[in-house]
């Protein structure tokens, strides 16, 4: 009985992809047959369409169909507990200690994203560490790497896997309906005007022809202009509901790297194969560049040190370096960059004001006073005497 549901659901999961091919063969069949064959009088009108309307159909549909039948990603086995911290884990007295066995475990993973409360993010239905954006699909039940959404219309999850196809699809399924909305224009008006008998076949499936396509493209568009923002800011659908939280908060814009970059790590560093729907993604769907060191007081970045083995062809990413011995989820230790001008630190407080004067002001004034002033200034800076810029950033990047 159960595996009698099951294959019910799965063929009722195949009916909105069913539909869209439906929707394609009867429009090959309106378009080839009763429009350029029955309806088109010039020949050289009649072989340029059949010729860019195929163009166009094969690209559709080699597209939509790496999107339905591009499989999934799924979350690595390093991420996976063994079975002993997993004993461990379920024999956890409470949260606390849970969060301290996954922290434990997660010293050598490349880790950026937390849950709201701080900790690292864990699917109790998989029992594994979930990977940077990656979520737990419902309906294909697994966790999906860089999950975007779960789309009917292709019943596959849109992901890390087939995101460059999804985008094609889009793209080519608004060209195609593009394109026989304006040749079709002019005999929707005609057929639409006649007072005639006309073949009533074929003035249907013109007529027709003319609606499905008009509204098909109407959603297209508002759809692949949205996608085409999300590529431009590196973010998925449910990051742009729910901003993913990094270890200083919430922060919608964390992976974004550019506009440039963003395309890139989609559609990879070869622009020749931006638009053939073959697999050129950056990265492993598991690491994802970020974009850290950003000022609490306002919402602009700063270089977190630059590695070019990511992704990318001569492309620098920014992309923070972890001292797993040193970073302590719940421990009060605090984590450095590799550029030593950016670095967090543990809060000083600052000097009193008769401290910082005395070891500030000058001496005399004559030119050996001044030197051995300003020599005496920089040793304070060095040492962190200094009450402008230095006290400034020790207070802002207080973690």
């Amino acid at each position: 009985m159960a595996g009698s549901c099951d294959f019910c659901i799965r063929i009722f999961k195949c009916i909105p992809v069913l539909f869209v091919l439906s929707v394609v063969a009867w429009s090959y069949f309106a378009y080839v047959v009763q429009l350029c064959f029955n309806t088109v009088q010039s020949n050289v009108e009649r072989v340029f369409d059949l010729m860019v309307y195929h163009i166009l159909l094969f690209f559709f549909l080699w597209a939509y169909w790496q999107t339905v039948c591009t499989p999934v990603f799924t979350v690595p086995r390093k991420f996976v507990l063994s079975a002993e911290d997993q004993d461990r884990f379920n024999r956890a007295e409470n949260e606390g200690a849970q969060k301290q066995i996954i922290e434990e475990v997660t010293q050598s993973l490349p880790l950026a994203t937390r849950t709201a409360s701080g900790g690292f993010r864990y699917c109790h239905i998989c029992s594994h560490i979930k990977p940077d954006r990656s979520h737990h699909c419902s309906v294909c039940g697994t966790c999906v790497l860089k999950m975007d959404h779960h789309c009917p219309w292709v019943n596959n999850c849109v992901s890390f896997s087939n995101y460059k196809y999804f985008i094609l699809f889009l793209g080519y399924a608004l060209l195609y309906c593009l394109f026989i909305v304006m040749s079709t224009l002019q005999y929707f008006i005609e057929f639409w005007e006649v007072t005639g008998n006309p073949d009533r076949v074929q003035r249907f499936n013109v007529l027709f022809l003319f609606f499905v396509a008009a509204m098909f493209l109407f959603s297209l568009v508002s759809l692949f202009v949205y996608h085409l923002y999300l590529v431009s800011h590196n973010r998925t659908t449910l990051e742009a509901f729910r901003a993913p939280v990094f270890i200083r908060g919430p922060d919608k814009n964390g992976f974004n790297l550019g506009c440039g970059p963003n395309f890139t790590e989609v559609f990879g560093d070869d622009v020749l194969l931006w638009f053939v729907p073959v697999f050129t993604s950056m990265g492993d769907g598991v690491e994802f560049p970020v974009r850290y060191g950003y000022s609490s007081s306002s919402n602009r970045y700063h270089s977190m040190g630059r590695t070019i083995n990511s992704i990318g062809d001569g492309v620098e990413y920014p992309q923070r370096t972890l001292d797993p011995a040193s970073d302590h989820l719940l421990g009060s230790d605090n984590w450095t960059d590799d550029n030593d001008d950016f670095r967090f630190a543990p809060y000083v407080p600052p000097l009193s004001p008769r401290t910082a004067k005395r070891a500030l002001a000058p001496t005399n004034l004559d030119n050996s006073s001044s030197y051995d002033s300003t020599r005496s200034s920089d040793q304070c800076e060095e040492n962190g005497l200094n009450t402008g810029s230095n006290l400034d950033r020790q207070q802002t990047f207080v973690v």
